[in-house]
């Protein structure tokens, strides 16, 4: 058969050859046919949103934080605005030296070093240190939160000079102090978030609740109330070119701003406290010490001030005590170094709530309790001797007294150490002595039921429990310390330090007659908190129930409009009859009129308002007494110590008065000025929202702070000034973001 042309000079195998190359021809053909349906046709919208994706920058907005507000309404916590110095890491990024000469040129208008400005605007990752930024790369990166408006105007007018900085007013926590309220242990403050808190954060999503820019609350009530202060923010999608420079805006969602804390806290009685507690550290050190030879340390101290009905605070004040605009825009080194070196007292520890110290004889309504509970009567006569021995030690009245013989409630009057001892030594031996069978423990337990040795639940951050030193913490102390004391105690020294070891190696297990007796009068081993005995005086004034303390009472809107209330809370009651109240009541009455207090209480209008106290001197090994001051009305309990403060009534007893006058308008002849009586009755509402979320601006007062050198500031009573410095712009941004 003759040969075609096409067939010429191939051969059958060739032919396949080119059969099986147009098969997989056509097979690829077809898959990439099927693949470009699929990506055009079929999920050509999907992929053209990432495409766009790709080209998007997300950079968060921050939500306008929202205020802490006193009870009126008046800001203790607010955003003020400053002009904020920022620069864009993408244009410096522009530049020919990567924008050194810009940073160069900024740090000397901004009177800084350049090595400074670049430290701030470098970015963080593992190895580089603080500071550096921690937010996105192409968001603005602050520089300064204190620029005056010569260095704004500046950079405004040489833009060539300052490619990608600006100088813009922005929103800054502030804390404003009205009325002189400082509150600074109260409110806390702000910081940077740290990874570990990012890492730790995460919603229903996944996603951390933090951005690495954010500031969160630190301390205080700022701590506390961050979620629902810090609101929600907004995002700011940035288009960016193949270069990763910004060359637009694609849209995004705006911040929500955070809602408002509304407290118990009177600005104008925490202003009151405050300089009332300073005044009396001041007075002290110039007062002599006739124990010491020497002027009164007077180093540190807390006041408390609460709602007897709710238990709500209406002031806490601590010294030493510090400024808390000091963390805004970040603490300097030198600033830090002064709140936590060991020449500083520690500032930022809040005595009201964590600092513990022996109560001295305020406890001894404490201990009044537990003998009418275990029996003895109200009317049992004890001797109140100047001293007495057990176990051949003698246990003096603290200014060696004698009243003869008398009841607990004229023992609480005159605080008659002696009866107490005897109550608790003759307890102690009812309970076994040094070998309890099943001892009833009633002085133990009157403790614990009124809520000592156990932290109070206040909603403030870091509270510690104190301690209540019964027959459980004896035995677990002891196990801790057994080792250490007994090498002590086989030293062959012979100084006091060791000979206390050699006694606890023997026996501290058991609770022993001297541990019993001093812990009657509120020494040894006991501890308390500030706010721990106001709760108990609190209780006592209102017959016996033992509420939370609380600070916040309602979180609301930036309208004002309620989110969540926050009523009081009834944590216990104390386990006393209405007439054993009622006994000490009478007893502690007697105090102000008769008793230890009656020397720094001449003149006080007790017929018109009826005034309850227990002074206390609580010792201290080493050094000098500490003051405690326990007092109440129908209405407040005003709880004040000074540690190294010398008697109770002698050290906190003048400050403690003057708050209570600025309460009830008390004079210094003894009458009641109903028009200076800042808050005669505790506040239960929550201060007037306008529909604009301000607060109505009341009639402006001046008040004469007892005790010092001229009138308090005259103001608006509530939050006339609740905008605060926040520019009509900003604010009116904040309130439609809300």
């Amino acid at each position: 058969m003759p040969r075609t042309p096409e067939s010429a000079g191939r051969s059958p195998r060739v032919t396949g050859r080119l059969l099986v190359l147009q098969v997989i021809v056509l097979s690829l053909l077809a898959t990439l046919g099927g693949r470009l349906w699929f990506l055009q046709i079929r999920d050509g919208r999907q992929y053209s949103q990432e495409a766009v994706s790709n080209h998007l920058r997300p950079v968060q907005v921050p939500a306008v934080r929202g205020q802490i507000l006193d009870a009126n309404g008046s800001p203790l916590a607010d955003n003020t605005t400053q002009l904020v110095v920022t620069v864009s890491r993408t244009a410096l990024l522009q530049q020919h030296d990567g924008g050194a000469a810009v940073l160069a040129r900024l740090a000397q208008v901004l009177g800084m070093s350049p090595t400074e400005v670049h430290d701030k605007v470098r970015l963080c990752d593992a190895v580089t240190p603080q500071p550096c930024w921690n937010g996105s790369p192409y968001q603005p990166i602050p520089v300064t939160t204190q620029a005056t408006t010569q260095q704004a105007m500046q950079i405004v007018e040489r833009r060539e000079d300052f490619p990608g900085v600006a100088a813009d007013p922005t929103a800054v926590r502030d804390y404003p102090g009205p009325h002189g309220a400082n509150a600074a242990q109260l409110l806390g403050y702000l910081s940077p978030v740290t990874q570990d808190e990012i890492d730790a954060a995460t919603g229903s999503d996944g996603k951390s609740l933090y951005a690495a820019s954010d500031q969160v609350g630190r301390a205080g009530l700022e701590s506390v109330y961050d979620r629902q202060l810090r609101g929600k923010p907004g995002v700011d999608n940035l288009e960016v070119d193949n270069l990763g420079r910004v060359i637009g805006s694609g849209g995004g969602t705006p911040a929500i701003a955070g809602d408002d804390v509304v407290t118990s806290i009177d600005s104008r009685i925490q202003g009151i406290a405050e300089a009332q507690l300073q005044q009396a550290l001041i007075t002290l050190r110039k007062t002599w010490d006739t124990v010491t030879h020497q002027n009164y340390k007077a180093d540190s101290g807390a006041v408390v001030v609460m709602d007897v009905h709710t238990g709500r605070i209406i002031a806490m004040a601590s010294a030493p005590t510090y400024n808390p605009n000091v963390w805004t825009g970040g603490i300097s080194d030198r600033d830090y170094a002064s709140l936590t070196n060991g020449n500083s007292d520690f500032p930022l520890l809040n005595r009201a709530m964590q600092g513990q110290s022996a109560p001295g004889s305020t406890f001894k309504v404490v201990t009044t309790s537990g003998a009418i509970n275990a029996g003895y009567t109200y009317d049992d006569k004890f001797p109140c001797t100047s001293a007495m021995t057990i176990g051949g030690r003698v246990f003096k009245n603290f200014e060696g007294e004698n009243f003869g013989d008398i009841d607990l409630s004229k023992a609480l009057e005159v605080s008659c150490d002696t009866v107490f001892y005897n109550i608790a030594y003759q307890q102690w031996i009812k309970d076994g002595g040094m070998r309890p069978t099943h001892p009833a423990d009633w002085l133990f337990k009157a403790a614990t039921e009124f809520g000592l040795g156990q932290k109070t639940g206040i909603d403030l951050p870091g509270e510690v429990a104190g301690r209540v030193p019964d027959r459980a913490w004896h035995d677990q102390y002891y196990a801790e310390m057994k080792d250490i004391w007994c090498k002590q105690a086989a030293s062959g020294k012979n100084d006091y330090g060791t000979e206390v070891a050699r006694e606890d190696c023997s026996d501290f297990a058991t609770v022993r007659a001297g541990d019993e007796v001093n812990y009657a009068i509120g020494q040894g081993d006991t501890l308390v908190t500030p706010i721990q005995m106001a709760r108990v005086y609190a209780a006592l004034a209102n017959g016996g129930t033992l509420y939370r303390p609380q600070i916040a009472k309602a979180v609301v809107t930036p309208s004002g409009k309620v989110v969540t209330d926050l009523p009081p809370v009834v944590q216990g009651h104390l386990p006393d009859t209405p007439r054993t109240i009622q006994y000490i009541d009478d007893a502690t009455a007697g105090v102000i009129t008769e008793g230890t207090a009656a020397w720094k209480f001449q003149g006080w209008p007790q017929d018109k308002i009826q005034l309850h106290a227990k002074t206390g001197t609580a010792e201290v090994v080493g050094k000098q007494t500490t003051s405690w001051f326990d007092t109440y009305t129908k209405d407040y309990a005003v709880v004040m110590t000074i540690a190294q403060g010398g008697t109770g009534s002698g050290g906190a007893g003048p400050a403690v008065r003057s708050i209570y006058n600025a309460l009830y308008g008390v004079q210094p002849n003894g009458s009641i000025d109903p028009k200076k009586a800042l808050l005669p009755t505790p506040q239960a509402a929550l201060p007037s929202f306008a529909p604009d979320g301000s607060v109505a601006e009341p009639a402006a007062y001046t008040v004469d702070l007892p005790g010092s050198t001229g009138p308090a500031p005259a103001g608006p009573r509530g939050g006339g000034d609740r905008q605060g410095p926040l520019t009509p712009g900003l604010e009116a941004e904040r309130r439609a973001a809300a």
